[in-house]
């Protein structure tokens, strides 16, 4: 099969990305809304309660997002394969290992969300009824992590406009339920908790239409044997497990950086979240031609075509390093303004205006771990991965301890470390595999 023109692969690489970017501008309009109902009650304890309880389940849920990236990995190379058969089995499988994960998190929900509420260390009135709003919202946990598995199996097919059609009507569901329990019905944090469980299952009922839908197109059918026996789970399991322990890597990184700002003070706290919003804007556009490179590299590297998979690689690179570009220029030369949007206490911009040097720099460095992770859940080179995580860890807190007397500056310092030493050791396997595993039989890679 020739390979695709370089025009080509440019637009199959805006065709996946332009839905998962809008898909993601999305988010942040549900939690302005949960935060402007609950804002909106006589009392401030409710507000905290959500914030707390909503933190908690970003990075529970977060943690197993491998099902997402895993599932879009395989899937994508059984595409390339042309197996449908294989494609119908990582779906059942998928949804399988979603819900047993689903079930037991409900089953050890108490300890889990005492823990993690430990952890997040607020007031004793939020705490409890952050701990009332985690009750509830631990019963959609099937929901969502099966819905992870859909839309990775869907991405991996590459239709990425389900993610567009998944998230747009979960976030639909629930502002819509968060206006009737909270303001019509008088609910509180718990309405907010509902309203959040309900809009899952209905994503999830939506997503499994679809999904029946979609095998309607492919041949091959389920095996039992496949589904069904632990052993059969190998490779599933294997590509998983190295993307949890490398999700585990990342929120200990969020964490650390969070928690070492806040022994700092609560005003460079505060400068910090308004700091991570500019980095959480830039990735709404990297993610989205990551994802798309997912999708196609798997589909390439499924099928053997090294040429498909060059020419995607370099669209991918380009698409990346344009968003990045223009990222670092806009907080270079409107960061102030951004900041005056995000926040109007002096202080907070003051202390928040002293660090955008490090905003303008941290695109130009995360590009490369936002791409190349995309390039290697394609690749199912999750192992990789996860020793990158590691790589970024064994500098970034050295580097954080060396740095103690620069205060907030070495903190940033030790975190752009990371995601650069992260970048780095993705940019070297890399090199290494075009060298020896994604080559064609006559000729070496240079992309």
């Amino acid at each position: 099969m020739p390979a695709p023109s370089s025009s080509s692969s440019h637009h199959r690489i805006w065709l996946l990305a332009w839905p998962i970017i809008l898909s993601n501008i999305t988010v942040p309009l549900l939690g302005l809304v949960d935060t402007a109902v609950v804002g909106h009650l006589p009392d401030s304890r409710y507000l905290a309660a959500v914030t707390l309880g909503a933190t908690l389940f970003s990075f529970l849920y977060w943690g197993f997002g491998f099902l997402r990236m895993g599932t879009t990995g395989l899937t994508s190379q059984a595409v390339g394969r042309e197996n449908d058969t294989e494609i119908r089995n990582l779906l059942g499988q998928s949804l399988l290992l979603a819900l047993v994960i689903g079930l037991l998190l409900i089953v050890f929900s108490r300890p889990l969300i005492t823990f993690g509420l430990w952890l997040l260390d607020g007031s004793e009135i939020a705490t409890a009824l952050a701990a009332e709003y985690a009750q509830i919202r631990i019963l959609s946990a099937p929901a969502v992590l099966a819905n992870y598995a859909i839309l990775g199996w869907f991405l991996g097919q590459q239709n990425s406009r389900v993610t567009l059609a998944i998230l747009v009507l979960t976030n639909g569901v629930n502002i819509v339920l968060d206006l009737v329990f909270v303001i019509g019905l008088g609910m509180t944090s718990d309405g907010v908790a509902w309203a959040s469980m309900i809009a899952d299952y209905t994503a999830l009922g939506f997503g499994l239409w679809l999904v029946t839908r979609q095998l309607q197109l492919l041949q091959g059918r389920f095996l039992r044997e496949r589904i069904l026996r632990f052993a059969a789970y190998g490779e599933l399991w294997q590509v998983n497990a190295h993307l949890f322990v490398r999700t585990m890597g990342l929120l200990f990184a969020m964490a650390f950086f969070t928690a070492q700002g806040a022994s700092l003070g609560d005003t460079v706290l505060a400068a910090n979240a308004v700091l991570l919003q500019f980095i959480m804007l830039t990735s709404y556009g990297l993610d989205g031609f990551a994802h798309a490179a997912e999708a196609l590299t798997g589909r390439a590297v499924g099928g053997r075509r090294w040429d498909e998979f060059r020419q995607v690689v370099r669209a991918a690179t380009r698409f990346s390093l344009l968003t990045a570009g223009g990222a670092a220029l806009v907080f270079a030369l409107g960061g102030n303004a951004l900041i005056a949007l995000l926040t109007d206490l002096p202080e907070v911009r003051a202390i928040a205006a002293d660090y955008l040097a490090w905003m303008v720099a941290m695109p130009l460095v995360a590009v490369w771990s936002y791409l190349l992770d995309g390039v290697f859940i394609g690749a199912t080179a999750t192992r990789e991965m996860r020793n990158s995580i590691f790589a970024g860890l064994a500098v970034y807190l050295p580097v954080w301890w060396l740095t103690l007397p620069l205060a907030n500056h070495g903190l940033w310092l030790a975190f752009t470390t990371f995601t650069l030493v992260r970048s780095m050791t993705l940019a070297g396997y890399y090199l290494h595999f075009r060298r020896t595993r994604w080559v064609t039989r006559h000729s070496v890679d240079r992309c």
